[in-house]
């Protein structure tokens, strides 16, 4: 056997056995309707005019939620306006301290604000449906922390194409979301578009500050307690949340596509074997098959490529064409996870961050958050809902 042929066939293996673990999966959220929970939300923003108003609309309607937070991290736009016009409290975030990127830094500030015994973060593009908050909340009486899977909104067939193949990828990383048996604390992924945990653990964790300098701060905040024993999981929410990520293919080749990687998260072993299992499993058999010259095993490839395009159809709002056509976009995916691993970019949102690690250690490992309130003080509790302390 060749030796090309012979590390094919471990990679074939390899994925085959992550993505059997789908068989075996924790169970998908389910609404929940508990108003009077001590619940806060807790949405980081810098720039989110145009996107956070379905957010926070959906947020503050859930009777699930005592307050909705926004951090403004100093924002040129007019989100804190909108935020506080919608009904949010808005904290202004305290200058970036040195070693910190600015979301961590944010939610930092935003958790040390909130007031509820059980916080829920959300991305300014998520769309949280009514008995979300709930669901999470029961889902803490079995996990420590909660990330939740959403519902991608794809606006066009070469925009869900791409994004089908980047999502690809991960799953033949790490196998599809909610393993009933956990992961080991290297391997644990995440979703930081929506995150649960109870308030006074993560203050006391201190874990935002301990993933300061992370680009990649969901899978390094899960991988990080995790590996000091949180039960951490990554659930399904089965229709529960939505988000829109992006506006356009290229917006999803730019932004997500070097955040892929992981790569201030693991280590160059696992990340050489990772893009070896993409290119070999995924890239290779397309690759092949446009030469005209597919072996038998690339033929059982894309035969399993396809059968997972049928299986994210509940990943999609509106699954269409561009789900079916995302295996032949498997070679460019491969492409970009192997740019963005080789050449990470840190730079977001107008800032750039020197490489993670590369700061020197100081007391900002337990920064005090200094914040001030925009929004004209705590919002009364609304009817029948306890305060949120």
């Amino acid at each position: 056997m060749r030796p090309l042929t012979l590390a094919q066939a471990v990679a074939a293996a390899a994925v085959a056995a992550r993505l059997a673990r789908g068989r075996r999966r924790l169970p998908p959220l389910r609404p929940r309707h508990a108003p009077g929970l001590a619940l806060s939300v807790v949405v980081p923003a810098r720039d989110e005019e145009r996107r956070i108003g379905p957010c926070l609309r959906a947020a503050l309607a859930d009777p699930a939620a005592a307050e909705v937070v926004v951090v403004d991290d100093a924002s040129a736009d007019g989100t804190a306006a909108l935020a506080a016009e919608l009904g949010a409290r808005v904290v202004a975030a305290g200058p970036l301290p040195g070693g910190w990127v600015g979301k961590q830094w944010a939610l930092h500030q935003g958790v040390a604000a909130a007031r509820g015994e059980i916080v829920v973060t959300l991305d300014a593009d998520a769309r949280p449906a009514p008995g979300l908050f709930g669901a999470l909340a029961a889902a803490l009486d079995r996990h420590d922390l909660v990330t939740a899977g959403p519902r991608f909104v794809c606006d066009g067939t070469l925009e869900q194409a791409l994004h089908a193949a980047f999502l690809a990828t991960l799953v033949y990383r790490f196998g599809p979301i909610g393993p009933a048996t956990p992961p080991p604390p290297h391997r644990t992924v995440a979703n930081g578009q929506c995150m649960a945990f109870r308030r006074d653990d993560m203050l006391a964790a201190d874990g935002f500050a301990r993933v300061r300098d992370r680009m990649t701060d969901d899978v390094a905040l899960a991988r990080h307690l995790a590996a000091r024993g949180w039960r951490v999981a990554f659930l399904d929410t089965d229709g529960l949340l939505e988000v829109d990520m992006h506006e356009s293919a290229a917006e999803v080749w730019r932004e997500w596509g070097r955040s892929l990687p992981l790569p201030d998260v693991t280590g160059p072993g696992w990340r050489a074997a990772d893009l070896a299992a993409v290119w070999l499993t995924a890239a290779l058999p397309v690759l092949r098959l446009a030469a005209g010259r597919p072996s038998a095993l690339d033929l059982s490839l894309l035969g399993m490529r396809w059968l997972l395009a049928a299986a994210l159809r509940r990943s999609y709002t509106a699954p269409g064409p561009g789900l079916w056509l995302s295996p032949l976009l498997d070679p460019a995916a491969a492409l970009r996870l192997t740019t963005a691993t080789l050449r990470p970019v840190r730079t977001w949102r107008g800032r750039s961050y020197p490489p993670a690690g590369s700061a020197s250690p100081d007391a900002s490992a337990r920064t005090k958050p200094a914040r001030r309130d925009v929004s004209g003080g705590a919002p009364p509790v609304r009817p029948g809902r306890s305060a949120a302390r």
